[in-house]
């Protein structure tokens, strides 16, 4: 099934105590351009980011939105500096032992020399908030993906539609095109019987014009061409591969074989036909630039 390039998607995770977002959305390009913005401190995952990007979209402008959210997270811890508590208590009994001093000391008043605690702000596991980020892509990645789906659904469809009416207006042109001959031989019988009026016609003379004329007016080869790719598209448009830039080509083809044909059309009937052959195929051709 075919997939727009045009789609928005979303998801949400954590890592620890830290909240992570992520939103992706994209817009028709040629190529896969994608962009990432995030805090600049998690810059060392981007090439992680844009190849799990890559492994899902093929071509777009991708913006991809991540939000580390760590405010509820508990990265100050309060420790005792053991070696100095230790110092301070060996003093002050050296104090009370050798002066005769009394009295206790409470823990605040002993929290209050230099250098008791000490507080110690806990290191992030990157490697595992790298993992939950990449993890969380994936899941908006499958959102996107989603959207993107159900969208290129209704442009198959819709090309499909194209491609039925584009049919009829090849079969038209096939039943138009002998038409067209048997006519120019009735005006040719004609014009050669008012220049010679009571003279004998030349049969063979206008079997040959008329044979001329048909070969120069023949649309077999540009109608067959034309079948053949209405039946490719369709089996393109029934791929689950991006085909976008195949579609694009052969939605040329099929322009260029719907000139050829009005080229070769001499009466109004035949360009009415080329006309709306055209129409529809513009339609096509502005569809197939939403297909990844």
């Amino acid at each position: 099934m075919v997939k727009s390039m045009t789609g928005y998607g979303s998801a949400k995770g954590v890592s620890g105590a830290i909240d992570i977002t992520v939103e992706l959305k994209s817009v028709n390009n040629r190529y896969l351009d994608c962009n990432i913005r995030m805090p600049r401190v998690y810059s060392a995952i981007e090439d992680a980011l844009k190849a799990a990007v890559t492994r899902s979209i093929s071509r777009g402008k991708v913006d991809v939105f991540i939000n580390i959210d760590s405010s509820k997270a508990d990265n100050v811890t309060v420790k005792i500096n053991k070696p100095v508590a230790d110092a301070y208590m060996t003093v002050l009994r050296t104090l009370s032992d050798e002066y005769g001093l009394s009295g206790n000391i409470s823990a605040i008043e002993f929290a209050r020399f230099p250098d008791i605690l000490q507080l110690e702000k806990s290191e992030t596991d990157t490697d595992a908030l790298a993992n939950d980020i990449v993890a969380v892509l994936e899941d908006a990645l499958r959102d996107f993906d989603a959207l993107r789906s159900r969208e290129g659904e209704n442009l198959a469809k819709d090309m499909n539609l194209r491609l039925n009416e584009i049919e009829k207006l090849t079969r038209k042109a096939e039943e138009c095109s002998p038409k067209s001959v048997a006519e120019y031989r009735a005006k040719l019988e004609a014009k050669m019987a008012e220049v010679l009026q009571n003279k004998e016609l030349d049969a063979t003379r206008i079997l040959m014009e008329a044979a001329i004329f048909a070969d120069r007016v023949a649309i077999n080869e540009e109608t067959v061409r034309l079948k053949s790719h209405i039946e490719q598209l369709r089996i393109m448009l029934a791929s689950r591969e991006p085909v976008g830039r195949k579609l694009d080509f052969l939605i040329q083809e099929l322009n260029r074989e719907a000139n050829t044909i009005g080229s070769k059309g001499n009466d109004t009937e035949m360009a009415r036909i080329v006309v709306d052959l055209k129409a529809e195929i513009e339609k096509m051709r502005e569809q197939a630039q939403n297909i990844e």
